[in-house]
């Protein structure tokens, strides 16, 4: 792990906090660099999909998650019950519905009650995208409901993957918020 210089210009004396967190407050979540944490700890979603969680708010119904796409073609399509914020990090993407196409770097603002359809070109060996959803969504085939997902089904894939895997579920217990 690399270490960073913590000096910094403090001509008046600033000091640290001597309670920086509330009695009942739980600590903060912090990952040191995305880019290695081990596989294994990737949730399969579907061939060639999966998500990493980073926080499950449990009492404000979202959560956030890196996801991770190898396959080109339709991911899904489905309709959003709250807004959902993503900062694409790796590849491109777009939406059937939209023009823009979605690019590195990007910041997408979904409002509740959209829907749209998640494509990668064929070009795109792998995309991911950081997501911030609120409120879950449905996913549907023509006016079908087929499935939906929330903070709770997402904890409960996590936690399937994770027994299945061997993995200590407190890691999981340490995201929820």
């Amino acid at each position: 792990m690399q270490v960073y210089s913590r000096k910094f210009h403090n001509p008046r004396g600033v000091q640290a906090a001597v309670n920086p967190l509330p009695p009942d407050a739980r600590p903060d979540i912090f990952f040191g660099n995305l880019s290695d944490i081990d596989d294994i700890r990737w949730i399969p979603q579907a061939d060639g999909v999966a998500f990493l969680p980073l926080c499950f708010g449990v009492t404000q119904g979202y959560y956030v998650n890196l996801l991770r796409v190898r396959k080109s073609g339709v991911l899904s399509c489905h309709k959003h019950f709250g807004a959902v914020h993503a900062v694409v990090l790796k590849g491109r993407w777009f939406y059937l519905e939209h023009e823009e196409m979605y690019t590195e770097g990007s910041f997408i603002m979904e409002p509740p009650g959209e829907t749209h359809t998640l494509v990668v070109p064929d070009d795109v060996p792998e995309m991911i995208t950081w997501f911030h959803a609120v409120a879950g969504y449905i996913y549907l085939d023509g006016d079908n409901i087929v499935g939906h997902e929330d903070v709770f089904t997402k904890i409960a894939s996590a936690r399937r993957h994770y027994e299945e895997n061997g993995l200590d579920q407190r890691d999981l217990d340490k995201l929820i918020r």
